[in-house]
């Protein structure tokens, strides 16, 4: 069952003159029994007529072979029973684990799912589907053109021209060597190319992308130098500036973030520093809020343990412009929350 609650949290953001509130409309896990162990790597897209579809990657553990990519649809207040909608399965009958879907629907109203297949992040590829019913029926999957990994952990976006720009990144064989990059497809997921971007000395997988007025583009990127770093476009995505830091701590863990209907920036993230093993710094996870992508202001606190696993979010805004945000909960579950921002 749902968990249902409205909480009111009163917020004053310093890049404005008024008070806001965060209204929690909706909150609690994704599913109840399902038949895997473990689960990471959330995703979401609207479907519009009030419809949220979720997918994430579960199996007995990261990267198991047995671990395939589910989903689970939102219709009003309840969710549907998770279903797989793509394995690893190979043309020889061996399989293999599936990782990190990426839901995305095109201006044409072709719904994508993206998700990699392979042993590691090191060695995986990408692979789709497509569906034009809003994901009751989906195509075989196909890979994309070699040498391209398509969307890493969080959203295209279309420009108003049509083409869509993919946030994606590489992990080298050693694992010493993290470079992010843009690709770009045109509006039918087709003619696939490929944007470099200096990285300079950072260690740096899964951006984010945020629209700025005037064809001004941001990434945001999770880093192991313990900060959200930051690359600026003025044309579109055709090119990218160095990347720098920003004021935002992070803990080596995946964020995610969206530009809002009125043009606002909206960042999900664990604010704290990295530790020892790998999980450290995942127990508190925040929402934050930016007019100009430079300056953010924490506004909403999602999670906030001593220890613990709240990582890897989503975020979107659906057509009526309230926003929706999934995120693992200790590996167990999916937490979704539904929340809109009005004026005080």
């Amino acid at each position: 069952m749902q968990r249902f609650f409205s909480i009111i949290a009163t917020l004053f953001f310093c890049a404005t003159t008024y008070a806001q509130k965060v209204e929690i409309i909706q909150s609690g896990p994704v599913f109840n029994q399902v038949p895997f162990e473990a689960c990471h790597a959330s995703t979401l897209v609207d479907l519009g007529n009030g419809k949220i579809m979720a997918a994430w990657f579960g199996g007995k553990h990261e990267g198991s072979k047995d671990v395939v990519i589910w989903s689970a649809v939102k219709n009003g207040a309840s969710w549907s029973q998770p279903v797989e909608i793509a394995n690893g399965i190979q043309s020889d009958t061996s399989r293999l684990a599936c990782w990190n879907p990426v839901l995305f629907k095109a201006k044409n109203g072709t719904l994508f799912l993206h998700y990699k297949v392979g042993l590691n992040p090191r060695t995986w590829w990408a692979e789709y589907k497509t569906s034009v019913n809003n994901g009751k029926t989906w195509s075989k999957a196909q890979k994309l053109p070699k040498d391209f990994l398509g969307p890493i952990k969080n959203k295209p976006v279309q420009l108003a021209n049509g083409t869509i720009l993919y946030p994606s990144s590489t992990e080298s064989l050693d694992e010493k060597t993290w470079n992010i990059h843009i690709e770009k497809s045109d509006a039918g997921g087709k003619n696939w190319t490929k944007i470099k971007i200096n990285c300079d000395t950072f260690g740096v997988i899964q951006p984010s992308i945020l629209i700025h007025p005037k064809g001004k583009l941001q990434l945001l990127c999770r880093s192991r130098q313990n900060v959200i770093v930051e690359s600026w476009s003025v044309d579109g995505g055709e090119t990218w500036s160095k990347l720098k830091p920003t004021k935002l701590p992070n803990p080596n863990s995946g964020s995610d973030a969206v530009t809002l209907k009125d043009g606002r920036q909206m960042l999900v993230y664990n604010p704290l520093t990295a530790g020892k093993n790998w999980w450290e710094g995942r127990s508190v996870l925040k929402l934050a809020i930016s007019t100009d992508g430079e300056n953010w202001k924490d506004i909403y606190t999602l999670e906030n343990h001593l220890k613990g696993e709240y990582s890897y979010p989503a975020i979107i805004q659906d057509q009526n412009g309230n926003i929706h945000i999934s995120y693992t909960a200790e590996r167990k579950n999916i937490t979704y929350v539904e929340l809109k921002l009005t004026e005080q």
